[in-house]
């Protein structure tokens, strides 16, 4: 260990200014290499420790238990580098493959994912030829991509099972949420052929729909945007079942001093579901909403629960809509059941709940408006006139014909 410690000390120490970029790429691949090696070695060593007992020596029970405790793994990876040493038992090839650097660590989990014990057992009973599977796999991971390696090793719940899952899918479907301490969540899903086809249809439509001229959106940021838009298309039709008697909806809390306060106010509202938001987020939000005014006394019990009031009621909403016919923001079309209804002045700074001061903004141009950009009607200009939109340092965005 001290050896490897040193050699290490001695890849560090390196200055790398002085490689071309061929000798970098070089050093980059047999790092790759050599990261994998270790990887395979530590892997072996977990095995061993699990069928030793190894971590009774210090108090724990397992040894995905030291893992996160003593060596501070998240408990994701902690359960994958003790999955990939029992499965590695049953695939010599891949194991050599792994040790000798050509196999990676994510590939070795990719096969021990989807090779349990009791899928080990069942291909036993039914005479499924493990050693094949294991020779294919390791000439296929050590020479091709890992989507190459997805296949092939889909092949083998193939094999257990020809004729696929059974009709009914929702066993094996799984949607985990998690809540940070920002208020922003991280989730992971899995789902069957056909719901997962289901998914990526209704996905697919909204990002299609929505391609603004000048997007510079990632792929990942459409998708997240599109999955934003369509819970937002469900919430406003209203046809989702109740909650507790009322009708799911986005609940957010705010004093009244921080909502017309123009500061940005970080952590003055709280949402529902427990998130903390910014006043500007907070105003963004009331923009197309109903309030509702609740007095607190000074234990902070509720003295007084005013009348629920919709800003921007349904006669008005249908007349922005007869007249702005999509988002407004330059280069966007948005259609109008995407769209929030925007106080020009906002309602909050005694700006009117009227046709002259609203637009229709998609939620992403909406969320613009409310962080430097601007949207206007010309003044004075007769029946049809365009809306007209500037960024933040006050210049114009202009759609043009395209330059040759």
């Amino acid at each position: 260990m001290s050896e490897i410690r040193s050699a290490v000390d001695a890849l560090a120490a390196e200055d790398l200014h002085g490689l071309t970029n061929g000798q970098t790429l070089e050093r980059t691949a047999a790092l790759v290499q050599l990261a994998n090696r270790v990887a395979a070695e530590l892997t072996r060593t977990v095995r061993h420790g699990e069928l030793t007992q190894a971590a009774e020596h210090d108090g724990l029970k397992s040894m995905r238990s030291w893992l996160i405790g003593h060596a501070r793994l998240a408990p994701n990876d902690a359960s994958k580098l003790v999955r990939s040493g029992r499965v590695l038992e049953h695939f010599p090839a891949v194991a050599t493959g792994f040790a000798d650097g050509e196999v990676t660590a994510a590939q070795v989990d990719l096969v021990a994912d989807a090779v349990r014990p009791a899928d080990v057992a069942r291909a036993q009973e039914q005479d499924v030829d493990l050693g094949a599977f294991d020779r294919d796999w390791a000439t296929i991971a050590a020479g091709a991509s890992h989507d190459v390696l997805k296949v092939a090793v889909q092949r083998f719940a193939d094999a257990l099972d020809p004729d696929g899952p059974e009709p009914d899918p929702t066993e094996g479907r799984r949607l985990s949420i998690a809540k940070h301490a920002d208020g922003s969540v991280t989730g992971r899903f899995e789902l069957d052929a056909v719901g997962g086809e289901k998914v990526e249809a209704a996905i697919e439509s909204i990002v299609q729909a929505n391609r603004p001229k000048g997007d510079e959106r990632t792929r990942a940021q459409q998708n997240a945007d599109a999955l934003v838009q369509l819970c937002d298309n469900q919430l406003a039709s209203g046809h989702l079942p109740t909650l507790r008697t009322v009708k799911p909806h986005v609940i957010v809390t705010v004093d009244v001093e921080d909502l017309v306060d123009p500061a940005t106010g970080p952590d003055a509202a709280r949402t529902g579901f427990g998130a903390t938001l910014s006043a500007a987020r907070a105003r963004w939000v009331a923009c197309d909403s109903t309030v509702t005014r609740l007095v607190l006394g000074p234990d902070g019990l509720p003295l007084d629960v005013g009348r629920t009031h919709r800003v921007v009621p349904p006669h008005l909403r249908k007349a922005v809509e007869q007249r702005d016919g999509h988002c407004v923001f330059a280069g966007c079309g948005a259609p109008t059941h995407w769209c929030d209804v925007h106080h020009l002045v906002e309602w909050v700074n005694d700006g009117e709940t009227s046709l002259d001061n609203s637009a229709l903004l998609c939620e992403r141009h909406h969320t613009k408006v409310h962080h430097g950009f601007r949207v206007a009607r010309d003044d004075g200009a007769p029946p049809g006139h365009r809306w007209r939109t500037w960024r933040p340092d006050g210049t114009e965005i202009l759609i043009g014909p395209l330059l040759p």
